[in-house]
């Protein structure tokens, strides 16, 4: 896995595999916007998002959607940004009183923290960290999985014939696409997991991956009862209420608007925008699936 960061040599293409379907998108020369998107549905079972199990059950057949949906965004570039299921991966916030400028010895710090929070050995699982600058120190977002699971997934983009130089869960790669320059709620629903995430002045402050029992049927008020939780524990703690909220992965976040606006009186949209999208082309996918690689892409 990789870190969240803007680079000259930051892939064009993502690509994430979900529980269902694949999703790939190109990213305009400038950035800040898409030029094409696509879809491809998996056939059952290819795909069981899980922290300690295999995932990627049918390797060849999930190679094929990969190949195939990127394909159809085209773009003449074999690198690409690799999103990977929430519930393949743990996103734990640490705060430290300071980590060491040596980048293996903050590693081993970060790693020894996660210990106690993890339900696998940490030695066997890849771990990738971000450091901001808190009030008491530095607060770590990181992120860590299995390296089988990992590998699991890289290997069917290796199948592809594409090099996924970068892997990112979804929930993280979809936080690419918020503006969160004033206390924001990011929400993203799959299939298993609500993902929940509070920002303000662009840095973490609170992030939850929650248990999904409803699926996709989740109503708008099921789903602001899920969130209204770690919403008071996030004003009770940085006495700010939430001034918006990003809704990702529903295909009619309208209920949930309601319910949220009721919740926090705050401004609710679509995480994905129609300026992210401009002009681009899309196939066989609906703008509310795509928040991971749009979020990958534009930030």
């Amino acid at each position: 896995m990789g870190a969240n960061s803007k680079s000259a040599s930051r892939p064009r293409l993502a690509c994430e595999i979900a529980g269902d379907r694949v999703l790939a998108a190109r990213a305009a020369d400038r950035g800040g916007r898409l030029e094409a998107f696509a879809g491809r549905e998996l056939p059952a079972e290819s795909v069981v998002p899980d922290l300690l199990e295999t995932n990627v059950r049918r390797r060849d057949e999930v190679a094929a959607c990969i190949r195939e949906a990127l394909n159809s965004v085209g773009g003449r570039g074999r690198d690409v940004i690799a999103v990977v299921p929430d519930s393949a991966v743990r996103v734990v916030l640490l705060d430290f009183d300071a980590l060491p400028t040596n980048k293996q010895e903050a590693e081993a710090v970060v790693r020894f923290r996660l210990k106690k929070s993890l339900p696998f050995d940490v030695d066997k699982a890849k771990v990738s960290y971000h450091a901001q600058m808190s009030g008491q120190g530095v607060r770590t977002i990181a992120a860590v999985a299995l390296a089988s699971v990992v590998e699991d997934y890289e290997a069917a983009f290796r199948e592809a014939g594409y090099s996924p130089g970068l892997v990112l869960p979804s929930m993280l790669a979809a936080l690419g696409a918020a503006d969160a320059s004033r206390p924001t709620l990011v929400i993203k629903v799959d299939a298993r997991t609500i993902a929940i995430a509070i920002l303000d002045n662009n840095q973490m402050l609170l992030f939850r991956t929650l248990e999904n029992t409803r699926g996709m049927t989740i109503m708008g008020e099921h789903l602001a009862e899920e969130v209204y939780p770690s919403i008071v524990f996030f004003q009770d703690t940085y006495s700010l209420n939430i001034e918006r909220i990003f809704v990702a992965g529903l295909p009619e976040s309208s209920g949930a608007a309601q319910a949220l606006a009721a919740q926090t009186s705050a401004e609710v949209t679509d995480l994905v925008t129609g300026t992210q999208l401009g002009s681009a082309r899309g196939e066989a996918v609906a703008r509310y699936q795509i928040a991971g690689v749009v979020g990958a892409l534009v930030s």
